[in-house]
């Protein structure tokens, strides 16, 4: 993809590049779009020709359509992407691809379960501590969170049940950037602590399950 009027490549290093690519290939003329394709028009029309284009030769499992009945505000409905592990995750607004690694049978289409429960306590923690930074007027440039999942024996953790051998940990590492103080650093952590999904995941937990009629 080129446009003409491109002066940071020229029209004549695209048609080389284009020439010394392998079959299957194809030439699409971007018109008046920049190099960087900064005009948004432009780059959402690029990329629905490069999603069209290779559509073909992407052996994709076709996946289901949105549902039809009406999804509330706090509901997630989950639906079969094939027979083995791949899942349509279903909101009232979006819609995203749950799956398991190739090693275990997947076909590592998206993020797998325990991922998106990392994802999901790792996002609250970062934008509880932006708001928060925000209403202080705090110093805050940057929040980056890493979260790992993984499941400790009881022999190394005072905190577990008897009648519990392994507890599921996670490690939560936040990295604040910014000319902050320890004292403003140290309350930002303890901000973490209370962000919802936190609250959630550590408060006592109810799971109710029922079959559909």
């Amino acid at each position: 993809m080129h446009s003409p009027l491109d002066t940071t490549v020229s029209i004549q290093q695209a048609e080389h590049i284009y020439r010394r690519a392998k079959h299957p290939k194809s030439f699409i003329t971007l018109d008046t779009a920049d190099h960087l394709l900064t005009d948004k028009a432009d780059a959402a029309y690029a990329a629905s020709i490069i999603s069209s284009w290779s559509e073909k030769y992407l052996d994709s499992t076709p996946l289901p359509d949105a549902p039809a009945e009406q999804i509330e505000k706090g509901e997630v409905l989950i639906r079969e992407g094939n027979k083995q592990f791949l899942r349509v995750v279903h909101t009232d607004h979006h819609q995203w691809l749950s799956d398991e690694p190739v090693n275990v049978g997947g076909g590592n289409a998206g993020p797998d379960p325990y991922e998106q429960l990392l994802s999901a306590l790792g996002s609250c923690t970062s934008m509880t501590i932006r708001m928060y930074a925000n209403h202080k007027n705090l110093p805050l440039d940057a929040v980056n969170v890493s979260l790992k999942h993984y499941r400790q024996h009881c022999s190394d953790c005072q905190a577990a049940e008897e009648n519990n051998p392994r507890i599921d940990v996670i490690e939560r590492m936040i990295d604040l950037k910014g000319d902050l103080t320890p004292e403003q650093r140290q309350r930002l952590l303890e901000i973490a602590d209370k962000c919802p999904v936190h609250r959630t995941l550590e408060g006592p937990i109810r799971i109710t399950s029922a079959l559909v009629e």
